[in-house]
């Protein structure tokens, strides 16, 4: 079986090239439910593809597989965190929250209850094409009250998922992408509630990037470096909610910002930031990277990331863009 073929199953449904892929996530899971008997797993037919296959096998009598029925999933899940119970709720990112709107709003986020919804396959990171693409989901998620979103640059925060959702107290979304290989030994990383993390510092411009687009903006960051430019890279896993104090202490300290999101500019990312910028009265160079308000076709992931302007290449150039503007 060709590797093209192996990375699609991988990816987007089925693993067939019978190599171990890495569980991150669903490791995490079992464990916090192995502590906490609350726990349960409820999956809309995407096992494997979710990593909840080892929680279907050793906690069967707390695992619901209810099939091709996002909606009817979240109804359930209503029921059984009133009951008591966490339910976390599992299928690809652009079904479980595009699909199941009115059921997320009234069954889960109207009655603030605990129920914790897992997406896969973020954005453009999918071979699948529109249907699949859910380029949307955050502005979707962050306009419901009482939703939290958080969304995992690599597997080594994928436990931390785990644990900002259940000290949320109320209903959150979890925006996850599962490695496509087996990364080297991963030490596990800790994550707070409305906090973001520095993973670069830098005095010339601030890059506040999520999820995918964290790793490009890093590169891009040493891409600047080589050019005498020095660029703070924020990764803001906590979406919803944001880290209103490190994006004005940024503001304040580097004078210009770039936001990169696997997402579409409207609503996401570079709107939260651009939201608390100007409800402080805080003008600056500033430049949000993202999908320019469109449809995707599918394709490998880092094809797509090019073609649509998401990568390292596209976020140092409008890095470049912000420095002109700043110095200007």
């Amino acid at each position: 079986m060709s590797d093209t073929l192996t990375q699609l199953e991988a990816a987007d449904f089925i693993n067939r090239s019978f190599k171990p892929l890495p569980r991150s996530y669903g490791d995490a899971l079992l464990a916090a439910a192995h502590n906490d008997p609350r726990i349960v797993a409820l999956c809309a037919d995407l096992v494997t593809p979710t990593e909840t296959d080892r929680f279907r096998d050793e906690l069967p009598d707390r695992f619901h597989n209810v099939g091709i029925a996002e909606a009817n999933m979240i109804g359930m899940a209503g029921g059984m965190a009133r009951s008591g119970e966490i339910p976390f709720c599992h299928s690809f990112c652009a079904f479980i929250t595009k699909r199941v709107l009115d059921q997320i709003t009234m069954q889960a986020a109207y009655p603030n209850l605990p129920v914790k919804i897992v997406g896969f396959l973020p954005g453009v990171a999918t071979l699948l094409g529109v249907s699949h693409q859910a380029i949307e989901d955050v502005a979707i998620m962050r306009a419901v009250p009482n939703m939290a979103i958080f969304e995992p640059s690599g597997p080594e925060y994928h436990a931390a998922m785990v644990k900002l959702a259940l000290d949320w107290d109320g209903p959150a979304y979890l925006r996850m992408k599962r490695p496509e290989t087996t990364p080297d030994a991963i030490e596990p990383q800790s994550l707070e509630i409305g906090k973001g993390v520095i993973r670069r510092e830098g005095r010339d411009l601030t890059i506040i990037s999520a999820g995918l687009c964290v790793s490009e903006a890093l590169q891009a960051a040493h891409t600047l470096a080589v050019e005498g430019v020095e660029a703070r890279v924020v990764d803001m896993a906590s979406l919803k909610p944001i880290d209103q104090g490190l994006i004005l202490e940024s503001a304040a300290s580097t004078g210009a910002i770039v936001t990169a999101e696997n997402h579409s500019i409207i609503g996401g990312l570079g709107s939260a930031v651009a939201e608390v910028l100007m409800d402080k009265g805080v003008g600056l160079p500033f430049k949000r990277v993202g999908i320019q308000d469109r449809f995707c076709e599918g394709g490998t992931t880092p094809y797509l990331m090019n073609k649509f302007d998401l990568d390292a290449v596209a976020i140092a150039k409008a890095a470049r863009g912000v420095m002109q503007k700043k110095k200007g």
